[in-house]
């Protein structure tokens, strides 16, 4: 089952490209409104907040609101919930980063210079002034590069993201969707066990963080354990003063889906006051 992960800038018609590929490959294209509703739902903020912060358009009580890493978090769940369906095409939200590490993703940057870009939003918005549209797709392009920085520390603009960088300025959208259709049935894109294997392990640690944050919040970090998952077993490392925490966490974990064994490694440190 096909997965696409796509970024593409404002006026590059890159949504023609995701058209064509939906079409071609029978993919279901993921636009924002729904990622932003769901990650809206786990946070459990208005959606409109979510849409603000993501747009580079919150106020500042808004961003201070917003918890950064639960947002961040949450976002990677979201996607990775949707990769693992399979057959779909998902534009956006860091997508091409969070999954660049599974083999069967083909991760895809849609772009075109300045002076392209710019006839293209001055034809769709019916402008006259070129500057005017330069101005729009600076905002825009500064705007979604902030929340990627912000949520996962990253450059959208880095070539190592993307499996295949297309400049639809020189390239015909039929040709970006037939490049990216020949990447899909290439061997290395194909799903294999070991390619499910590591997106599911990233999605179970995506479930896992999930049920951590909202089981003992800061707790988990305070008192010292971490989780990491392989072949669906969760493993538990750190060190602790409270007994308890452990077998809460064992017990909570084993009822994530997709886990299919805890292992405790976290050391249960004995408290000893100090002697002042």
């Amino acid at each position: 089952m096909a997965v696409i992960a796509m970024t593409r800038e404002m006026a590059t018609r890159g949504s023609e490209v995701a058209a064509g590929l939906a079409e071609r490959l029978g993919l279901s294209i993921i636009h924002h409104e729904f990622v932003e509703h769901e990650v809206a739902e786990r946070i459990g903020v208005p959606e409109s907040e979510v849409h603000r912060f993501l747009e580079g358009e919150a106020s500042l009580l808004e961003r201070w609101k917003l918890d950064r890493k639960r947002m961040s978090r949450y976002t990677a769940q979201e996607i990775l919930e949707l990769a693992a369906k399979g057959n779909v095409l998902i534009r956006g939200w860091g997508a091409t980063y969070l999954l660049k590490s599974v083999p069967h993703v083909v991760c895809v940057r849609v772009c075109a210079p300045m002076p392209f870009r710019e006839g293209i939003l001055m034809e769709r918005l019916g402008l006259k002034d070129a500057a005017i549209a330069r101005r729009e797709i600076q905002r825009n392009d500064a705007a979604h590069n902030g929340t990627m920085q912000r949520l996962f520390g990253i450059d959208w603009e880095d070539p190592s993201l993307y499996a295949i960088v297309l400049n639809t300025a020189r390239v015909p959208i039929a040709e970006c969707v037939e490049h990216i259709v020949r990447l899909t049935q290439c061997p290395a894109f194909h799903e294999t066990a070991h390619s499910h294997g590591a997106l599911m392990d990233e999605l179970i640690m995506a479930r896992v963080r999930h049920a951590i944050d909202r089981r003992f919040g800061p707790k988990s970090l305070q008192y010292g354990f971490e989780a990491h998952v392989s072949g669906g077993k969760v493993i538990l490392t750190g060190a602790t003063t409270d007994e308890k925490l452990i077998v809460d966490a064992v017990r909570l974990l084993q009822g994530v889906e997709g886990v299919t064994g805890v292992e405790s490694k976290v050391a249960h440190v004995a408290f000893v006051p100090h002697d002042y």
